[in-house]
């Protein structure tokens, strides 16, 4: 149980997937101008990495990796599948985006309009994508910690959009220079938070 709550502790803050490895930009950037539109898509890609990187890892453990399948046949286990890992990675993500941009669009229309295309963009969310590869890479030994990982990358992810549209919405009120204005002044304010986050690189995990 320490190690589960030392992993999604970590991958909050320590190896957080915006400030630690810049991945899911695109999204970061272009949708955090209102805090309401910032934490919708937020919790959506939080629900995507908590579904589809659990279910990765199943597949990767009990498909894809060499001799995975011998569960079913001692004569499958020398097969080696693991060549398939990004396309299946890839069809599970967008599955489960397609599902989360369904019930957006039914119970949460506004939310729809207003993210846009950025939605069914989850699809390619280096973020996404990047919770299941570093799952892969870091050979966690259970689905606990897996979960653990996925639910803590996303809040990461949620913390950090969140965190930025806020400081967008004050900057309106801010007399930045106009060579500055927009996207410019938004890289200098992620550098600043990615050096302050650092600082949780000093907790003993």
């Amino acid at each position: 149980m320490t190690e589960i709550f030392n992993i999604f502790v970590k991958s909050i803050f320590i190896d957080n997937m915006i400030f630690a490895f810049f991945l899911g930009m695109c999204s970061y950037l272009a949708v955090s101008k209102t805090v309401k539109t910032s934490f919708g898509l937020g919790i959506a890609v939080t629900f995507v990495l908590l579904v589809t990187v659990p279910v990765n890892y199943l597949l990767d453990k009990y498909v894809l990796q060499p001799g995975a399948l011998a569960w079913i046949s001692p004569s499958l286990a020398d097969v080696d599948l693991s060549f398939l890992s990004l396309i299946i990675f890839i069809a599970v993500i967008a599955a489960i985006v397609q599902i989360v941009e369904m019930v957006v669009e039914r119970y949460a229309p506004a939310l729809y309009n207003s993210l846009g295309i950025f939605l069914p963009l989850i699809a390619v969310n280096c973020a996404v994508m990047g919770g299941s590869l570093f799952m892969q890479q870091r050979g966690y030994q259970n689905i606990g910690e897996v979960t653990a990982f996925a639910l803590g990358s996303g809040i990461g992810w949620l913390l950090a959009i969140v965190g930025i549209a806020a400081i967008r919405e004050k900057l309106r009120y801010s007399k930045v220079p106009p060579a500055l204005q927009g996207v410019g002044i938004t890289f200098i304010i992620t550098g600043l938070m990615g050096i302050a986050f650092m600082s949780f690189m000093g907790i003993k995990i």
